[in-house]
């Protein structure tokens, strides 16, 4: 049997570990203390009827304790959800705690209003934006510092190596033979290249070109001579070919055979005149004092 007055003395002046004590006064770590103050009234082990409020995840609940399920632990406290509206939620905790003490009534209502608050004061932050603080990490960034002036001092070096070489080599220092890297070396003629073009492009005049003419000419003779060669190259072609060629329909064949040899008479036919041929010269002659010309072929 459950007795709340044995039980009070023993967490007063016993020992409680939900008890805390400061010097302001003795405070309850209980989560399900309505108050937040460790006196007879507030404390929830001392009072086998009791009523409060807590909170999941945004959402209120009213917790209810009763006498007649102190022998179930596992369904000692009875929970309703509260709705989001403030006044819908104190009716329902009129509606369930109508019977009740007063004091807990009223405490009751008293958590729900600061809940609701604090509530109301979280969305608000949220919503608006704040400077997150961050630490910094000292040991990297004195690493990185570190890594950024060993870099710069190598830089430089390498820097201050290439000028003096560049002098050396430009003062006559090595002679004609130079042992350098083919990277550097090339660099210094692209650049002594650049020098040059730049010098020669203010001085060098427009060159003057000598063209030969009579070109078409001598084009359209060799497009005959190459005639012949094209049409033996092709005879060629299909004497070599292979053997699944040689199946085709004899009429084809009779054909190519006939075409073949009439090219090669108009091309024999046409050898002897073209070495008939000659070279014909045009002669201009013109006169300083009449404005006509003669021509004269040879």
């Amino acid at each position: 049997m459950q007795h709340d007055e044995v039980i009070w003395q023993v967490i007063r002046h016993n020992h409680c570990s939900f008890m805390a004590k400061i010097t302001t006064g003795n405070f309850c770590r209980n989560p399900y203390n309505i108050t937040g103050v460790c006196n007879r009234s507030s404390c929830p082990l001392a009072n086998s009827r009791y009523a409060t409020i807590r909170d999941h995840d945004g959402v209120f609940y009213l917790y209810m304790k009763t006498i007649e399920r102190a022998h179930k632990p596992n369904e000692l406290w009875e929970r309703v959800k509260l709705p989001r509206n403030y006044e819908k939620a104190l009716e329902i905790i009129d509606k369930h705690l109508m019977y009740w003490p007063k004091f807990l009534v009223h405490k009751a209502k008293q958590r729900l209003t600061k809940m609701t608050q604090m509530r109301i004061r979280m969305r608000k932050l949220a919503l608006k934006t704040r400077e997150k603080i961050m630490t910094t990490p000292r040991k990297e960034i004195k690493r990185e510092s570190r890594r950024e002036k060993k870099a710069e001092t190598a830089a430089e070096l390498d820097k201050s190596i290439e000028k003096e070489l560049l002098e050396r080599l430009n003062g006559g220092l090595y002679g004609d033979i130079h042992n350098i890297l083919p990277n550097y070396f090339n660099k210094i003629l692209d650049e002594n290249e650049l020098h040059a073009v730049s010098d020669d492009d203010d001085v060098v005049e427009p060159e003057i070109e000598y063209v030969q003419g009579y070109d078409d000419l001598e084009e359209e003779d060799d497009i005959e001579d190459f005639g012949g060669f094209a049409i033996d190259e092709s005879l060629k072609n299909n004497d070599d070919a292979p053997e699944d060629e040689e199946e085709m329909d004899t009429v084809d064949h009779k054909r190519l055979k006939i075409r073949s040899e009439s090219a090669l008479r108009k091309v024999e036919e046409d050898e002897p005149r073209k070495s008939k041929k000659k070279a014909r010269v045009l002669v201009e002659v013109e006169n300083e004092d009449a404005s006509e010309r003669q021509r004269e072929t040879f």
